[in-house]
């Protein structure tokens, strides 16, 4: 179901790669490190054939999102205001915060394709 493609629509693998994305290299700066990252290599999904790279792919996936939340979790509260990386980029609260919106929208985009792909047994 996660590579499967119906209509105009993209995957679900290719919404799961887009909007974990910027798990890594946000966390990397919340740790001290520079910001890393392409808008275009967000929808640069690796290659998903089977439900076994699949799986994997969800379990780096979530443990990403667990080390992103302790980031998060450890990163001093009184330096949520201050500019991330470069004042274009706002502060870190606002890119933190954007980055749980992101995924909120997405996930809204999954559920209507996964509703879409069992209505029409695509898979």
């Amino acid at each position: 179901m996660a590579s499967t493609k119906t209509t105009n629509l993209n995957t679900i693998a290719a919404l799961t790669h887009h909007m974990t994305y910027y798990f890594k290299p946000v966390r990397k700066v919340l740790e001290g490190g520079q910001l890393i990252a392409s808008d275009k290599e967000s929808w640069e999904l690796p290659k998903i054939s089977s439900d076994l790279e699949w799986n994997k792919f969800k379990d780096e996936v979530f443990e990403e999102a667990r080390l992103f939340a302790k980031a998060i979790e450890n990163y001093p509260g009184d330096k949520l205001e201050a500019p991330f990386m470069d004042e274009k980029y706002g502060n870190y609260f606002r890119n933190i915060s954007g980055i749980v919106e992101h995924l909120h929208y997405h996930l809204g985009q999954i559920k209507i394709i996964k509703k879409l792909l069992l209505e029409n047994k695509a898979i």
